[in-house]
């Protein structure tokens, strides 16, 4: 029974239809698609496709397929662009579209090209690497305490500049070692009475000192800055870290004639020879009377010495079989940085000048014939 003072109640009202129709479009309705093709129009699976809003926010990402297809769905109305990344193509960036409700867009075009070869080089002055190859030279000391300064273990290293060449020459010749040893050779030529003009007591082994010090400053300086700045040489002896015995001492032998210049050629090495000889040229201002001129020796030494881990690591000790390489080390741990130099004393005269040590082995195999000789 009705109270006909109130209104009838609203009735309800179904619509079968619109119901699924609402649903999807909470969700989304519409879907982009695309192929991944290469420039020669075939397929690329495994690609990395995503697909941005055009606010610039991503919303989802998926790999093509092994047909190369892709396919993004339920996605509202809006505008879209798709990029793509392939290893071995170029990235692709679609251009920006809009979508519709309901509708099934198709990327058309998604083709990669072939990524273009590219290459960073840096390059650097040749004067920045050479000052890169000093500093670790300056750290060289043979058996951990002699100064091994103009030894380069890089063979094709940088060349010096005449700045540079200044700057090592008296970085060596200055080092405490060589101050020490200055002291050491004064106190034997006192205790000879070598330079006996120079007297004994204090001011004695004060000019001995002296002596010492001028002519070892004087013909680093000449031999390994001077001349070589003015003749454009590289100072340095560049270490032979392979090759049989034979060869590496004629090598080291080599280096008293011969040097590199700074364009990288062998030439004569006239720097060591100009320098020696003004260093002994110099001398005569300050010696005794009684040696100067005449009669007076200066020594070239070219040396050869022992590294272990250059032996180790080079190509001939890698070849060995191992009792032949286990004997080698335990002859290397005992004369590891041990060397030899090979010496040429000169007397000068009135005239010609005389070799005095000419009839020294010179030839590696006349070396090691003298050594065997001596061990017998």
């Amino acid at each position: 029974m009705s109270d006909p003072s109130l209104p009838d109640a609203p009735l309800p009202h179904s619509d079968p239809q619109s119901s699924p129709q609402q649903a999807a479009l909470a969700e989304g309705s519409a879907s982009v698609a695309g192929t991944v093709l290469d420039a020669s129009g075939a397929t690329v699976s495994g690609a990395d496709v995503r697909l941005i809003h055009g606010d610039g926010s991503q919303l989802h990402t998926m790999v093509s397929q092994a047909n190369g297809e892709f396919n993004f769905t339920k996605l509202h109305a809006g505008s879209y662009l798709v990029t793509v990344n392939a290893k071995g193509f170029a990235p692709f960036t679609s251009a920006e579209f809009p979508v519709a409700v309901l509708q099934a867009y198709e990327v058309p075009d998604v083709s990669l090209s072939v990524a273009s070869a590219s290459m960073e080089v840096t390059v650097r002055p040749t004067e920045f690497i050479a000052a890169e190859q000093i500093r670790a030279q300056e750290k060289q000391r043979l058996v951990g305490f002699f100064p091994n300064f103009y030894t380069s273990y890089i063979y094709d290293a940088a060349p010096l500049n005449a700045k540079q060449k200044f700057s090592l020459a008296v970085r060596g010749t200055f080092d405490p070692v060589a101050m020490l040893g200055i002291g050491i050779a004064a106190g034997i030529e006192q205790s000879t009475n070598a330079y006996a003009g120079y007297g004994q007591g204090a001011a004695g082994y004060s000019k001995r000192f002296a002596a010492k010090f001028v002519d070892g400053r004087t013909s680093d300086l000449l031999t390994h800055a001077v001349f070589p700045a003015l003749l454009h040489q590289d100072p340095r002896y560049y270490y032979q870290g392979s090759g049989s015995v034979k060869s590496r001492i004629a090598h080291a032998v080599s280096s008293a004639f011969l040097t590199r210049s700074d364009s990288g050629r062998t030439v004569f090495n006239s720097s060591y020879f100009l320098g020696d000889l003004s260093a002994a040229a110099l001398s005569n201002l300050y010696y005794p009377k009684a040696n100067r001129g005449a009669n007076m020796v200066f020594t070239n030494e070219p040396g050869v010495y022992v590294r272990k881990n250059d032996v180790v690591e080079s190509d001939v000790f890698k070849k060995l079989p191992p009792a032949e390489q286990q004997s080698v080390r335990k002859a290397l741990d005992r004369y590891d940085g041990i060397g030899i130099r090979i010496e040429d004393d000169v007397l000068i005269t009135t005239g010609e000048p005389k070799v005095l040590s000419s009839g020294a082995p010179r030839a590696a195999t006349d070396v090691e014939a003298f050594m065997a000789a001596a061990r017998r």
